[in-house]
């Protein structure tokens, strides 16, 4: 079973950029679509970006898609979101999720098998 480390997050001001990395362990990456996720204090863990195996095809959820981009490199076994004109309201832990038997991108969370542990990210104003 594949192991997920995120890191990369932080406190970063209204405006900033924040580059997270999610590292998989323990299995073929590169056979896995890797998604980000979020979750803010008393809400709901919320889909961001999905990747498909190869990197060809992309999701985003539309409050993040003109400021955040996903993209992966399966030699490293890493994916990473770019956040750039970070806003107070992306104050959240970010979680990277994968699944090696699906090959759409699933927004809903439960149609993900594995998760890391998350990174927190603060934007200050």
């Amino acid at each position: 079973q594949a192991q997920l480390v995120e890191s990369g997050g932080g406190l970063v001001q209204v405006g900033g950029s924040l580059r997270l990395s999610c590292v998989a362990s323990g299995r073929t990456f590169s056979n896995y679509i890797v998604g980000w996720f979020r979750q803010a204090p008393g809400k709901e863990r919320e889909f961001l970006a999905a990747i498909s195996w190869n990197g060809v095809s992309t999701d985003y959820v539309d409050s993040v898609k003109d400021r955040f981009t996903i993209s992966r490199n399966n030699t490293k076994n890493t994916v990473w979101l770019q956040m750039n004109s970070l806003k107070p309201e992306d104050t959240a832990v970010y979680y990277c999720a994968a699944d090696g038997t699906r090959r759409w991108l699933p927004r809903i969370r439960r149609e993900w098998d594995l998760w890391g542990q998350g990174t927190q990210v603060t934007v200050s104003s």
